[in-house]
C-alpha cells in the first residue's frame, strides 16, 4: 500500500531561453545584405496542475526537482530557435503551494486549476531585430533570459464532501469501511488509523444517485488544537470539509458521556479554526452494538447507528447526501470554474544596500541589458534608452543617489556621473569607447 504523504517540497526550474544569433547576410550578387541573425527560442515553463488521481505528495519526498527544457539559440538566416517544452507537474486537488517563509502562494481546490511555478526565460533578440535608419549593421544581440528557479513547500488539505470527527477508536474505520470501498486499516487499538482514507458514497438509484466523498480523520485528542498528538496534521484536513459527523462513543471510553465527548471535539475545532462549528454537522451515537440499552442516547444525537450490525447506516447516508446536497448548491458559481493563476510581476524598483551600492529590481530593468556584448557602442545605447524609458534614472535620484556610486541592474554594475544639469549612466565606468557620450536624463 503506497504511504499518504501530505506535506512535501518542490524546486521548479523553468528553462533558460536562447541567445539571438549575430549573423550578417553574406550572399553572391547581394550588395551590403545587412544583419539577419534569428531570435533565440523562450525556455519552457513549469505548472503545478490539480489532479483528482493523485492521492497524496509521495512523490515529491524523494525527488522535488521538477525542470522545463531550455531553448535553442538563433541561427543565421533569421532562423529562429525552438521554445523550450513545459513541464506539467500534477498534484491532489486541495495542494496549497507556499513559499520557504511560509506565505501563501497558491491554493488548488479544483480540479484542473493550474498555477504558474516557474516562468521559463525569455529567448534573446537576434541582431536582425536592431535594424534601423540610424543603426545600419547592429553588431549584437540580447542574451537569453535565465529561466526562473524556486523552491516551494507543498501541503495538501483534503477536499472531501464529509469529515468524520472523533476520538481514537470510536469507529470511524469501520463505518467509512461498511459505507464505501475504502480499506482502512481497522483493529481494537486508539490511534489505528494514522493517516487519512477517503471512501465515497453513492446514494440512490441509477436516475437519481448522489455521490459524495468521506474521509476518515485520524482521531483527535484533547489539546489537539494545540498540536498534541500530531493535531495539526489531522486537522488541516477537515478544513475544507462540507459536512462533519461528529461520531460520539456510546462505550463512553475514560467514562465521558456523550455530551462531554462533543463539547472536547467542538471546542478542539473552534480552537484550530473558529469557522468549523459553523459548519453543518451530525451528532452520531457510535458502536451501538456494543451498549444494551441505547434508547437513553436518541436526546444526546440525531442519531444512533453501528457499522457492525448495520443499525442505523442507511438513514445516515441519506441525511448526509441530502446535507451534502445543500452545501454544493450554495457554492456553486464562479467559485467552482477552473482557475490559471500567474504570479504578479514584480516591478523595478531601487534598493539601497549597507555599502552604498544601489540595486535595480525587478525583470524588467534585468532583460533591459541582456546583452551579448556591452562593449559594442550600440548595444550600451540600447541599454541606456532601455533603462531610461523604465524610469530608473529618476528613481535613483529619488533614492538619493550621489557621484560615483555604484548601481547594479542584474548581472551588470557601473558607476553613476553627475553634473550641473544632467545625471545619468556613466559611459566611461560602462565598457565604452570614449568619444561616444550619452546621458539619461
Amino acid at each position: 500500500m503506497a504511504e499518504f504523504v501530505d506535506q512535501a517540497q518542490l524546486h521548479a526550474k523553468a528553462g533558460d531561453g536562447g541567445a539571438g544569433a549575430i549573423s550578417m547576410r553574406r550572399e553572391a550578387h547581394v550588395d551590403r545584405g545587412g544583419p539577419d541573425g534569428g531570435d533565440g527560442g523562450s525556455g519552457g515553463d513549469v505548472w503545478l496542475v490539480s489532479d483528482r488521481n493523485q492521492a497524496s505528495l509521495l512523490g515529491f519526498r524523494d525527488h522535488p526537482f521538477r525542470k522545463a527544457e531550455n531553448g535553442t539559440h538563433g541561427k543565421g538566416k533569421k532562423r529562429h530557435g525552438a521554445r523550450g517544452s513545459e513541464t506539467i507537474v500534477l498534484v491532489p486537488v486541495g495542494t496549497v503551494v507556499e513559499s520557504l517563509d511560509g506565505e501563501v502562494l497558491c491554493d488548488l481546490m479544483t480540479e484542473g486549476d493550474r498555477w504558474l511555478a516557474a516562468e521559463g526565460g525569455r529567448g534573446g533578440m537576434g541582431n536582425a531585430r536592431f535594424l534601423s535608419n540610424r543603426r545600419r549593421a547592429p553588431a549584437f544581440a540580447e542574451q537569453g533570459e535565465v529561466g526562473q528557479e524556486t523552491w516551494f513547500n507543498l501541503e495538501l488539505k483534503l477536499v472531501a464532501d464529509v469529515a468524520l470527527v472523533g476520538f481514537p477508536n470510536v469507529g470511524k474505520s469501520t463505518l467509512i469501511a461498511s459505507v464505501s470501498a475504502a480499506k482502512p486499516k481497522i483493529a481494537d487499538y486508539p490511534f489505528t488509523t494514522l493517516i487519512p482514507n477517503l471512501g465515497v458514497v453513492r446514494v440512490g438509484g441509477e436516475y437519481d444517485m448522489t455521490e459524495f466523498v468521506m474521509a476518515d480523520i485520524p482521531g483527535l485528542i484533547e489539546g489537539a488544537a494545540e498540536g498534541k498528538g500530531l493535531g495539526h496534521q489531522f486537522l488541516r484536513h477537515i478544513e475544507r470539509a462540507r459536512v462533519l459527523v461528529i461520531l460520539l462513543d456510546l462505550a463512553e471510553p475514560d467514562g465521558r458521556s456523550l455530551a462531554e465527548q462533543e463539547a472536547v471535539l467542538l471546542r478542539e475545532l473552534e480552537d484550530y479554526q473558529p469557522d468549523l462549528i459553523d459548519r453543518p454537522r451530525l451528532r452520531v451515537a457510535s458502536r451501538s452494538d456494543l451498549v444494551p440499552d441505547v434508547e437513553m442516547a436518541d436526546g444526546d444525537c440525531d442519531l444512533v447507528i453501528s457499522s457492525v450490525t448495520r443499525r442505523g447506516l442507511d438513514e445516515l447516508v441519506g441525511r448526509l447526501a441530502t446535507m451534502v446536497a445543500q452545501a454544493r448548491r450554495v457554492e456553486e458559481g464562479p467559485s467552482m470554474a477552473i482557475k490559471i493563476h500567474r504570479p504578479a510581476e514584480r516591478m523595478v524598483s531601487v534598493v539601497r544596500h549597507d555599502d552604498g551600492a544601489f540595486e535595480v529590481l525587478g525583470r524588467a530593468a534585468e532583460r533591459a541589458v541582456r546583452f551579448s556584448n556591452l562593449t559594442d557602442d550600440g548595444a550600451l545605447d540600447e541599454a541606456v534608452r532601455r533603462l531610461e524609458k523604465l524610469g530608473v534614472a529618476r528613481m535613483l535620484r529619488q533614492a538619493g543617489i550621489g557621484e560615483g556610486a555604484k548601481v547594479i541592474v542584474g548581472d551588470v554594475d557601473f558607476d553613476w556621473w553627475m553634473d550641473k544639469t544632467m545625471a545619468g549612466l556613466s559611459p566611461e565606468d560602462l565598457p565604452r569607447r570614449p568619444h561616444t557620450k550619452r546621458a539619461a536624463r
